[in-house]
């Protein structure tokens, strides 16, 4: 079926008759019947039974009927974004981030961007590393922003800036400018570990092989955003990014970058297939202003 023809089908299935049809898309009853007609010897069974001028749903029809609802949404949005950007609308942007940049930067780059543009809609989600590629494929999001493209996939990445790894713990200076902690002396010390969590917590884990040191680590957590939690509850410290500690921020808390700085980069990611608009391109420059503000 074409899209004219899942239209119709869309409007008689919903409308219950030809004519009813006809006056909702504006179009003649020969134009619908004629489509109708078409569709049905495509597909090779009929959808629907002809009933006293009334036209009944065929339990073909009904199956058919979930998916060619969920098209005619997405045309719909389609269009909408169309008129939206003819008009000087944003349209909307669909844009996925780790917990730990959905906490703080990407708020703030939103709130930044729609200041210059009202009228543009946003759609917002986390998503973890290990799903990261999934919510791409299946089409839930058009960009995610992560700190490493997975491997093996048809990906297309724009490189954002650095961030760094320091350690939040309670007490102390908030963060005393050009002071620093070595790795080192943490060595022993009771610390929530964040090694699981993906590829910040591997560069964790090399560091700590290479200097050959260990932490009390009983308590653990696979993202940053609940290891801060945990420490402003008063259990114990944690290395985490300067991201979720700006965005968990509080009194009483302090975060001290490592020394040597431990940093990491931060990426745009997107299908190979699906670039960026001009309007997401827009977007991803104050995201990336905001990453080296931090």
């Amino acid at each position: 079926m074409n899209l004219r023809q899942i239209e119709i089908f869309h409007a008689v299935y919903l409308n219950g008759s030809v004519s009813a049809a006809a006056r909702a898309l504006g179009i003649s009853q020969p134009s619908v019947t004629k489509t109708l007609r078409h569709a049905e010897d495509k597909l090779g069974f009929p959808l629907f039974d002809r009933r006293h001028r009334r036209l009944i749903p065929t339990e073909d029809a009904k199956a058919m009927f979930g998916e060619v609802a969920d098209i005619q949404a997405r045309v719909a949005a389609l269009k909408q974004t169309g008129r939206n950007i003819r008009r000087g609308h944003g349209g909307t942007l669909r844009v996925s981030a780790l917990p730990s940049l959905g906490l703080g930067l990407l708020p703030a780059a939103v709130a930044q961007y729609l200041a210059d543009h009202p009228t543009t809609s946003f759609d917002l989600d986390t998503v973890h590393h290990g799903d990261l590629a999934g919510a791409l494929f299946d089409q839930s999001t058009d960009v995610v922003i992560a700190f490493e493209p997975p491997a093996g996939f048809p990906l297309a990445t724009r490189w954002l800036g650095e961030g760094e790894l320091g350690l939040l713990r309670r007490g102390g200076d908030t963060l005393a400018t050009g002071h620093r902690i070595a790795l080192a002396e943490l060595a022993g010390e009771q610390i929530v570990s964040v090694v699981q969590s993906g590829p910040i917590g591997d560069l964790i884990a090399r560091e700590m092989a290479r200097l050959d040191i260990g932490f009390d680590e009983s308590v653990s957590s696979r993202t940053f955003y609940i290891a801060a939690a945990l420490v402003r509850a008063g259990v114990r410290s944690a290395l985490i990014d300067n991201f979720t500690a700006e965005a968990m921020a509080a009194p009483g808390l302090s975060f001290t970058p490592i020394k040597p700085a431990m940093s990491f980069d931060v990426f745009a990611i997107w299908l190979e297939s699906r670039p960026p608009t001009s309007q997401m391109e827009n977007f991803l420059n104050i995201v990336a202003a905001l990453v080296n503000q931090s």
